[in-house]
């Protein structure tokens, strides 16, 4: 992980089946590890404690139950499938005012048989978040997949967002691959397939996009809103980079990270995005 974020630690694991458990698990902000087992249903967002690690046990899911990391620190999720979260419920995953937040090995999805605000985001990160992690995540089947910044007028409070995508299996969504409004943003070796709206650089915002991989995808990056990138090493596809060009630089990020080839990322993202750990 690249902010530094140790969630529950080495807190005994505590397993979950129902609802109830769940939310009652993952409330206050004292140290804890939560497994989620089996299928949980139902229709409301569950609010996440700080220290807290989620996690998901093989073929763990979520169905019509968002999480809700708000206002907190230090939260891992991992290897949970969440799907089908109404509007009224939220996104899948919501992170607002959060910071040293870990979203990793994840299985998002809807559908796109509704109209496009029958559901929310899929990951929708907002009001400030710092350090902010999005790895190996497998978002699918969406209108809106994922959100940094929700509002044009909020740019006070927004320019402290610091989010990194990479890894990510991004497939049959129409938009928001992230759309990211003001703050920072690093977006690597990712890969995009059936994408109509991909990389949005928006009001000020400056990403680092490296190395990703867009196939069958229209607008791979670009902007609406005088956002501004700075791109190497990416296989646009039938598509091309449109953003304006940006000043942000590796040096400006808080960690090291190293960069898979180009030529390797459909395959490694493919076959590691997802629910494919075990716990």
């Amino acid at each position: 992980v690249l902010f530094s974020t140790t969630g529950g630690g080495s807190a005994t694991a505590v397993t979950v089946s129902t609802l109830d458990d769940l939310i009652s698990a993952v409330d206050g902000d004292d140290s804890k590890v939560v497994i989620i087992d089996g299928t949980i249903t139902g229709s409301e967002a569950v609010d996440v404690g700080s220290n807290t690690s989620i996690l998901g046990a093989s073929g763990a899911t979520l169905s019509g139950v968002g999480l809700r990391v708000k206002d907190v620190s230090n939260v891992i999720i991992r290897n949970v499938k969440i799907e089908k979260v109404l509007a009224d419920a939220g996104d899948a995953i919501g992170v607002q005012a959060a910071s040293q937040v870990w979203i990793d090995h994840n299985d998002l999805s809807s559908d796109q048989d509704h109209d496009k605000d029958y559901y929310d985001g899929l990951l929708d990160i907002t009001h400030g978040c710092y350090g902010v992690t999005v790895s190996n995540n497998y978002l699918h089947d969406h209108w809106k997949a994922s959100l940094v910044g929700h509002s044009d007028n909020n740019g006070d409070e927004d320019a402290a967002l610091r989010v990194t995508y990479y890894g990510n299996f991004f497939e049959n969504l129409n938009s928001r691959g992230p759309s990211f409004r003001f703050g920072e943003g690093h977006i690597f070796n990712n890969y995009y397939s059936g994408v109509n709206d991909g990389i949005n650089t928006r009001d000020g915002a400056e990403l680092l996009v490296e190395n990703n991989v867009f196939v069958d995808s229209d607008k791979a990056l670009y902007s609406t809103d005088e956002g501004y990138a700075v791109a190497s090493g990416n296989d646009f596809g039938d598509s091309e980079n449109t953003a304006e060009t940006g000043s942000i630089t590796a040096s400006d990020l808080s960690y090291d990270y190293d960069l898979v080839d180009t030529d390797s990322v459909a395959s490694s993202v493919q076959s590691e995005a997802g629910q494919t750990l075990s716990f």
